[in-house]
């Protein structure tokens, strides 16, 4: 039985062990979205190192329908935050592009993440700071992330842990329930994350925990995309020369 106490603070002393050997005056530095992850790593931060070494960023791109749930987490943990709206570089890089260049649907929901996460280190780096993955278990056991966006960090509290897990801990680090338990949403196309997937993480974290799933079309979507997306989890591969290397 996964007990939620206990897990949480294992993932605050292991954010404060990290920040002892990688930074003892480091600042975390957290892409705050208003959804579920965002808002309890930002708590997670914030309960290891306290309030004025975390650093939330918003990232709208254009009008973003929901900020006012990102505006009710920072005020709510009341940590320094930055607001930088993405639409003027990401509208560059398209237009900088040649006018015949046949970007894919793919390439243009993916270039913001990977704007924002351009935008994290720039803030990290400015202010002392270490970036926050905040990734869990269930997305990225499926390959739902972005490559070099929101799927990198430097160090990553909730990658082990999946969508149900995540959400208890939510819950007692005192969060709004509003924001634990907002539909997550891709910030892509629009749709919910389960409307994309094909299935509910619920369904997705019992298979994940057990192995065990009744529906054997279910089975196989989530193993097709975990084996499909499993290069997202693992360093990139290099080639080995087999040249010894000298003292």
């Amino acid at each position: 039985m996964f007990d939620a106490m206990k897990i949480k603070n294992e993932c605050v002393q292991w954010i404060r062990d990290f920040f002892e050997a990688n930074g003892k005056d480091c600042n975390a530095v957290v892409g705050i979205s208003g959804g579920k992850d965002s808002s309890i790593a930002a708590a997670l931060c914030v309960e290891a190192l306290g309030k004025d070494r975390v650093i939330g960023v918003l990232m709208p791109q254009g009008e973003q329908h929901d900020i006012d749930k990102a505006f009710l987490l920072v005020n709510h943990l009341g940590i320094r935050h930055y607001v930088v709206n993405i639409k003027d570089a990401v509208d560059a890089l398209l237009g900088a592009l040649p006018a015949d260049f046949p970007v894919s649907k793919q390439s243009r929901e993916n270039i913001p993440p990977r704007v924002r996460m351009t935008t994290l280190y720039a803030v990290s780096q400015s202010c002392n700071g270490r970036v926050c993955n905040t990734c869990n278990l269930s997305e990225d056991w499926v390959g739902y992330s972005t490559r070099y966006g929101d799927s990198v960090g430097d160090f990553s509290p909730m990658s082990n842990l999946t969508v149900t897990e995540v959400k208890q801990i939510g819950h007692l680090l005192g969060l709004p329930a509003e924001l634990v338990e907002k539909t997550p949403i891709d910030g892509l196309c629009g749709k919910t994350d389960e409307e994309n997937l094909g299935f509910t993480y619920a369904e997705l974290d019992v298979y994940i925990r057990t192995g065990e799933i009744a529906d054997a079309d279910t089975k196989e979507r989530i193993d097709r995309r975990h084996k499909m997306n499993l290069f997202k989890l693992q360093l990139m591969p290099s080639f080995d020369a087999g040249i010894a290397t000298k003292a």
